[in-house]
């Protein structure tokens, strides 16, 4: 079923502002339960719609000016609602959607909507795949080596268990920018870090993959997290990336199972307080600006 679309007025450029903080992994639908199956009902509370509007007031409470929104679902129509709000709400910045990159006629769906100005990226739920080895299937390959062409990037949204595969992965497209989307979840809930961070420095070692600091309070103990939980995990990921390649996101709605906006957003602002401003504004929003050319 197609999200009823917000009527667009004139297509914005895509801007933020030298100073801007930008939340780089957002979600937005019209929520129904034959699109969104994935929200089963231990997730109740994201069961409702959660709309651009929603988030605005939330992001201006704890500081931050732009977004960028993330696919959910795997439909055309998706990026389409996705670009369609994009328009509409100026402090949407870019939007990451999807496109069928196994098609034989990928290009062609690539090139009907590369077009928009705030279309940025793309991203497959890959995590989902039955397949462990789905990044390296030839057909999808074939979809990647065309995105430098749109000046697209790709996010990967990943397990654990995928980092050996990604870092062959990221071998095959040393031109391509890539983005890992929540720093491959580790299994904060269990507190185990030593393996992930062997292979997260494997798949950093590659000079033209990002790190999302997003995603991650839902990958400790919903209800009885704390920030000291995360600082582990965060030590790993400045160590391995540096401050020049990591960005920061909210994953909202989806936080919201584990923490308020404010609270989650607070876990990175305060971690990074006592860093030199050049990191604290580099990984706030400089270098989402800089990765998906937003000035």
């Amino acid at each position: 079923m197609s999200l009823p679309l917000p009527q667009a007025g004139p297509v914005p450029v895509r801007s933020a502002s030298p100073a801007a903080r930008i939340d780089t992994h957002q979600h937005y639908w019209r929520y129904n339960a034959a699109d969104y199956a994935w929200i089963d009902d231990a997730k109740a509370i994201l069961q409702t719609d959660h709309l651009p509007e929603q988030v605005r007031p939330l992001m201006d409470a704890a500081g931050f000016d732009a977004a960028i929104a993330v696919q959910a679902r795997q439909t055309p129509d998706e990026t389409s609602a996705l670009l369609a709000f994009a328009d509409r709400h100026p402090f949407v910045a870019g939007v990451v959607g999807w496109v069928d990159l196994q098609a034989d006629d990928a290009r062609e769906h690539l090139a009907a909507i590369a077009s928009h100005p705030k279309l940025v990226g793309v991203r497959h739920i890959v995590q989902d795949e039955d397949d462990v080895r789905f990044l390296l299937r030839p057909a999808f390959c074939r979809g990647i080596a065309m995105l430098a062409e749109f000046g697209l990037t790709y996010d990967i949204l990943v397990f654990p268990k995928h980092l050996p595969i990604v870092a062959e992965f990221l071998g095959r497209f040393p031109d391509q920018r890539f983005v890992l989307d929540h720093l491959a979840k580790p299994e904060i809930r269990h507190g185990r870090i030593d393996a992930w961070a062997r292979a997260l420095e494997d798949v950093a070692a590659a000079p033209n993959l990002m790190a999302k600091l997003s995603g991650l309070i839902t990958e400790a103990s919903w209800s009885d997290w704390t920030s000291e939980d995360l600082g582990p995990y965060l030590d790993v990921a400045l160590d391995v990336f540096g401050p020049d390649r990591l960005m920061v996101g909210s994953d909202w709605p989806v936080c919201t199972l584990a923490g308020s906006y404010e609270r989650t957003m607070g876990v990175f602002t305060r971690y990074l307080s006592g860093r030199p401003a050049s990191a604290q504004d580099a990984i706030l929003g400089g270098n989402a600006r800089r990765f998906w050319k937003l000035d």
